[in-house]
């Protein structure tokens, strides 16, 4: 049975990401089976797992999915150590569901703890024993230290933390090389960013010579017996034959779908609007992810075979699906950040902008009013939302009843048009009936 341990921190920005892919990348490079996961909704985190690992990273969120398809996505990926990435602080979810800490208590894994210790001495010593005392049901293995500025700032450290009996695996120095690129959604892309492979094996290195790597695997637990396993609530694929848009513009996609949708018999075709490729005229459904269309916007409006592709299947009514990003390119027209126009396919009448930035974030339940490629009508939808564009006009159907993690109603509604559909939220699950 796989053994695995949970990477957190007390909150966001405490060097949780750096740590988990240089644990990831030292135990590849000793040969170590590495299966690497990560809590939450995020779409950018995975990429450099698999990049570290050579596996791919699923997501296990325990808002948007239910126990038994957490239980149940790592059943099916055994190896001789998972090692899952925390989202936020450790505790932090959304009305008691979503928080890393669910993760950890439902697998029974223990806790690798972060702590950014910068301008904290015996403090830092504080923190891990209220953390490690705040559930019973969520072990804290022990902490690796970030942002020490010296040995004698270990030094002042060090005992507080065995006074606490918490275990030290190590500690790094504020070094900003040990960090990477990033931009307004999180990580500049695996895929865009420069030398990854050297940075991760430079990172590797350094938490091999700083931190006790053989501690750090003894202290990983076998998965929880009594974890529920079961079938996994998740959409089902949108046709036999999928073409998935892929490449920097259109990267956001969950693996979880792709390999449920392979699962279910699917066949992925991927092309590249880019490249200017149009989706494969054999298809029977196209989705196009979230990405960074906005930087792309110029290359995007010239590219008329993939326009073409497009109308072509819509002409055909083959369901045609968007998800932010994606869904800003089945629109009319996208502003980019400098205020300028670019026109898109034209399947919805939708405008968005980029010139004057606002932050959309948070959970979606959305209840579907139409069949579409997101599934039937009256389905329930559960998905994430994340991203700065505005919507200055939608002239389509509405596609959801959409509802925050309270239950409060918000505008995102989606839109649809014959067999197009769109929604700003990135799809991870369903409700299960």
């Amino acid at each position: 049975m796989t053994r695995g341990l949970v990477v957190a921190a007390p909150r966001s920005g405490a060097g949780k990401t750096t740590v988990a892919l240089g644990l990831m990348r030292a135990f590849a490079r000793r040969g170590v089976g590495v299966q690497p996961f990560k809590c939450g909704p995020d779409y950018i985190d995975p990429a450099f797992h698999r990049v570290a690992t050579g596996r791919d990273s699923f997501n296990l969120d325990g808002w948007a999915m239910s126990p038994a398809a957490i239980a149940g996505l790592v059943a099916d990926r055994p190896a001789a150590l998972a090692i899952a990435e925390g989202v936020m602080g450790l505790f932090d979810g959304i009305g008691g569901r979503g928080a890393t800490a669910d993760v950890a208590a439902l697998l029974g894994w223990p806790v690798v703890l972060v702590l950014d210790v910068k301008g904290q001495t015996e403090t830092a010593a504080a923190i891990a024993l209220g953390i490690a005392r705040y559930r019973a049901d969520v072990s804290v293995a022990g902490v690796i230290l970030n942002r020490v500025a010296s040995e004698r700032h270990l030094r002042l450290i060090s005992p507080a933390l065995e006074c606490a009996g918490i275990a030290l695996f190590g500690a790094l120095s504020d070094d900003p090389r040990l960090t990477l690129p990033e931009r307004h959604l999180g990580l500049v892309q695996a895929s865009e960013t420069a030398g990854l492979e050297d940075h991760l094996d430079a990172l590797a290195a350094a938490l091999a010579e700083r931190i006790d790597l053989d501690a750090v695997a003894a202290c990983a637990r076998a998965t929880k017996t009594g974890a529920p396993v079961g079938a996994a609530a998740f959409i089902d694929p949108p046709g036999q034959r999928v073409a998935l848009a892929s490449d920097r513009a259109f990267s956001f996609m969950y693996p979880h779908l792709l390999a449920h949708w392979r699962a279910r018999g699917a066949e992925i075709k991927p092309f590249s609007p880019l490249a200017d490729e149009a989706p494969a005229a054999d298809a029977d459904a196209v989705w196009l992810p979230g990405g960074y269309p906005e930087l792309h916007a110029a290359t995007l409006a010239k590219a008329q075979p993939f326009h073409a592709g497009l109308r072509a299947l819509a002409e055909r009514a083959v369901p045609i699906h968007g998800e932010c990003g994606g869904y800003m390119v089945l629109g009319a027209g996208l502003e980019d950040a400098g205020g300028a126009r670019h026109a898109m396919a034209g399947l919805l009448a939708l405008e968005t902008s980029f010139a004057k930035r606002r932050l959309h974030l948070g959970y979606r339940s959305a209840r579907l009013g139409a069949d579409s490629a997101l599934g039937r009508a009256g389905t329930t939808i559960l998905g994430h939302e994340f991203h700065y564009a505005r919507v200055l006009s939608v002239g389509d159907d509405p596609l959801v009843d959409c509802r925050d993690a309270s239950g409060a109603s918000i505008a995102e509604a989606g839109a649809r048009r014959g067999s197009v559909s769109g929604t700003f939220f990135h799809a991870i699950g369903r409700r299960e009936t």
